[in-house]
């Protein structure tokens, strides 16, 4: 090791109190279980630490990506050259007054979407039911505008919490942010560091009733006995990406240890023993034979990234 490298290792430790990682393997950090080595795994305590943080490494110029449960992540097998930030450990929920009609979800980066949901059903409020199931975390799940049964975080959000590469915090009203279909247009350079969500008053008994009917839902379709990254493409328009598969005729198909699931088209799952360049050789396969069956140009809902 350089002095340079043994000197910036001391920096970040000095700098975030939470653990910093060097020469990570990711494939400890994503649901679906694959990638390589990342320079650096950096799990902030505050937003404080947080801000700190992005002021080094926009001032040094070093590469920055940010996961929050690693749901919708493939990290390729040669790793990530650069700084991953986690913001597991940013997460405050708290709950706020919107009138008598209406109360508002606080919840930083880090919280899970289970976490919220369930919070919505012991409150009664009614809103993010759609969310029930979903494995992110606010954060990834703001960022992806998440989605599910009819329903996006777009239309429950009142604002959301960006911090800049100057370290500054910024609250963004609804109305001045970029939703788009399974996507926020973000600044370059920052991060979401946590939303507000207003939702109605309602029946706990129908909200709970309600968060248990979707999870028992995607119990039923969806993959869970084996380790994935959600939905790997994006819905085209008018028909579901799962859909479009099966009909392909790509459900079971197989890669090394990545497999279509025979139980939804849209997922892939690992084995057990996949590689991401498995999982990354699999999309590309199922795109090019949709593309040559189907005339549908599928677009990836997950995120890829790392070296080739």
């Amino acid at each position: 090791m350089t002095d340079y490298e043994s000197a910036y290792r001391k920096q970040l430790r000095e700098l975030v109190k939470g653990k910093v990682l060097f020469d990570e393997c990711m494939d400890r950090h994503t649901s679906i279980g694959v990638g390589g080595r990342a320079d650096v795994l950096v799990f902030p305590e505050s937003l404080a630490e947080l801000g700190k943080l992005m002021v080094k490494l926009r001032t040094e110029e070093i590469p920055v990506f940010f996961v929050g449960n690693g749901t919708n992540l493939i990290v390729r097998d040669n790793g990530f050259r650069g700084v991953i930030v986690s913001t597991k450990s940013l997460r405050a929920v708290r709950i706020e007054e919107r009138g008598s009609d209406r109360m508002a979800i606080f919840a930083e980066a880090g919280a899970s979407l289970a976490e919220v949901v369930a919070r919505t059903g012991k409150e009664a409020l009614t809103g993010m039911e759609f969310c029930a199931g979903i494995p992110g975390s606010v954060g990834g799940g703001i960022r992806m505008n998440a989605g599910a049964y009819g329903s996006e975080l777009k239309n429950v959000i009142e604002s959301v919490s960006l911090l800049n590469g100057e370290g500054h915090v910024k609250i963004c009203p609804r109305e001045a942010l970029q939703f788009q279909y399974r996507n926020l247009d973000l600044p370059e350079g920052a991060c979401v560091a946590g939303g507000v969500f207003v939702l109605a008053r309602g029946n706990r008994e129908a909200v709970e009733g309600r968060i248990r009917e979707i999870l028992r839902m995607r119990a039923g379709k969806h993959p869970l006995d084996y380790r994935n990254a959600g939905s790997i493409f994006k819905n085209p328009k008018g028909t579901p990406a799962g859909q479009i598969i099966d009909e392909a005729g790509l459900k079971g198909v197989r890669i090394g240890g990545a497999q279509v699931s025979e139980k939804h088209g849209n997922f892939i799952v690992n084995l057990g023993s996949a590689t991401a360049k498995d999982l990354c050789a699999l999309i590309e396969h199922v795109q090019k034979k949709v593309l040559e069956m189907k005339g549908i140009a599928l677009e990836p809902e997950v995120k890829i990234i790392g070296e080739e």
